[in-house]
């Protein structure tokens, strides 16, 4: 029999709960539901039949897992987190299968926060207290407000600490630096482009074979993006890119495995090379941002690595 408490006032009418786990006062947990390993279920939870939550998840008081709902491990959920599972509910109107919400590994919700039907919560992301989730949260992001959006990626814990080079900050002196410039992050560097001036405005050049770092195959614009969406989130196995801010300004998080850096790039005069084997994510548009990205590569599906831990398992492979 597997060892784990129930408290005298709690009622745990499921056998498939893990060794250690704890179930305290006045929580309910239905036949159907599977509960892992060393778990800490708090008060006045409610967890229906098709709920599977994993190993060394925290549920705090207030909660309800509700059917369709998915906890993976070292996952938390802070009090009276909202979760739903019908989108079109109706009193006495039963869905005849329910929308999975998953919550993936380490992953944390914070207190009050609300999370649609059929969302996804991306590994080892953080949703702030009282946000209400409409859209799958990226893998690491750190997502705030109504509708939540993002506002920033956390760090894994075995990577070094995050660099930040802004050139919309004054105090990041385009001209103290030497280029191409090493970010120290795989391959990826900035690079200036040659750009004049007079009174006629503004204009930045570059001759593909010779001011570039590699001859691009294919280009394309990113644009409408706006400050609630992130694109990118994904790496390349052998294509480079190269990408300028057109017009307005963006960020760009770059992770090797080992080391990352954010770079704010806000000047057509400046371009960010993502080598392969990277981890790139574009997010913080500024309103009007255009994005061009020059590529190395024609596009191919198979040269890309769409999931984080895809990612993970492919540099250890490599």
């Amino acid at each position: 029999m597997n060892d784990y408490f129930v408290h005298e006032k709690g009622l745990c009418e499921s056998n498939k709960i893990g060794n250690k786990t704890r179930i305290w006062a006045f929580t309910h947990i239905l036949p159907g539901a599977v509960i892992g390993e060393n778990c800490n279920i708090c008060d006045n939870v409610f967890i229906e039949n098709d709920v599977k939550v994993g190993s060394r998840t925290t549920i705090k008081c207030g909660v309800q897992l509700w059917d369709g709902v998915r906890l993976g491990d070292d996952v938390f959920i802070g009090p009276n987190v909202s979760f739903t599972n019908d989108p079109f509910p109706r009193s006495q109107k039963y869905l005849t299968a329910f929308p999975l919400t998953v919550v993936e590994d380490g992953a944390s919700i914070g207190a009050n926060a609300t999370i649609l039907p059929g969302i996804c919560i991306g590994k080892g992301a953080m949703v702030g207290a009282g946000a209400v989730v409409t859209r799958n949260v990226p893998p690491n992001a750190i997502v705030l407000g109504n509708p939540a959006r993002i506002q920033s990626y956390v760090r894994p814990i075995d990577m070094q600490p995050q660099s930040v080079i802004d050139f919309s900050n004054p105090n990041e002196k385009i001209n103290d630096i030497d280029f191409p410039y090493s970010l120290g992050v795989g391959g990826c560097s900035l690079w200036k482009l040659n750009t004049y001036s007079d009174m006629r405005g503004q204009l930045s050049v570059a001759e593909f074979d010779k001011d570039l770092p590699f001859v691009p195959k294919r280009q394309f614009f990113t644009y409408g993006a706006g400050n609630k969406y992130a694109r990118g989130e994904h790496a390349h196995k052998q294509c480079s890119q190269f990408l300028i801010a057109l017009q307005g300004s963006l960020s760009v998080i770059l992770n090797d495995g080992k080391n990352s850096c954010e770079v704010r790039l806000s000047t057509p005069s400046i371009g960010l090379l993502l080598s392969p084997g990277i981890w790139g994510t574009q997010y913080k548009f500024s309103r009007n941002t255009v994005l061009s990205v020059y590529a190395s590569h024609a596009y191919d599906n198979n040269d890309y690595i769409r999931t984080y831990s895809e990612f993970i398992d492919y540099l250890k492979q490599n």
